[in-house]
């Protein structure tokens, strides 16, 4: 079982916090799209272009399985969420649904990382991900933590959640 697992739309700090909390906690960190991108040998935004979503999802659910066999800190893809068996599994451990206003998100994922279904208008395209997914990510959660700030603040939220709502 997983130590905490963390939900949340792209550019929302997964991947940041979840390594920030390792160090932190002196535990194992699992990033599903690492995971995902190391089991298919190429980055999983070309993954997802060349074999589409469902195939794309398989593998995700995949590196969600490795993920929660320890003791660890895991950061997972923003759209995990939309496949009922990955639901299911969060569901069953510690997670925390990270947050940000749409201006914070759309600022971070401006640049750099290829976001295939994000598509151009990046600022559409969160707003369309967050109408379709934030039912699942509420589903999932046992809290929600508000992501927006630095990556020193978004920790502590974190950490104070983690206290006052683990099981």
């Amino acid at each position: 079982m997983a130590r905490l697992v963390l939900v949340g739309l792209p550019g929302v700090g997964k991947s940041a916090v979840a390594h920030a909390l390792s160090e932190r906690w002196g535990c194992q960190e699992f990033d599903t799209d690492a995971l995902v991108s190391t089991s298919v040998a190429m980055p999983g935004a070309q993954y997802l272009r060349q074999f589409g979503e469902a195939h794309f999802r398989e593998r995700e659910l995949d590196a969600l399985h490795t993920a929660l066999v320890g003791d660890a800190v895991v950061a997972t893809g923003a759209g995990i969420v939309t496949t009922a068996p990955a639901r299911e599994l969060i569901a069953r451990e510690f997670a925390i649904w990270l947050d940000a206003d749409d201006e914070t998100l759309i600022e971070r994922v401006a640049g750099g990382d290829d976001r295939p279904l994000l598509g151009e208008d990046r600022a559409a395209g969160l707003q369309r991900l967050r109408r379709e997914r934030e039912r699942w990510y509420r589903e999932t959660s046992r809290v929600r933590v508000n992501a927006a700030g630095t990556l020193e603040e978004v920790l502590e939220r974190v950490v104070v959640a983690a206290k006052e709502f683990a099981p």
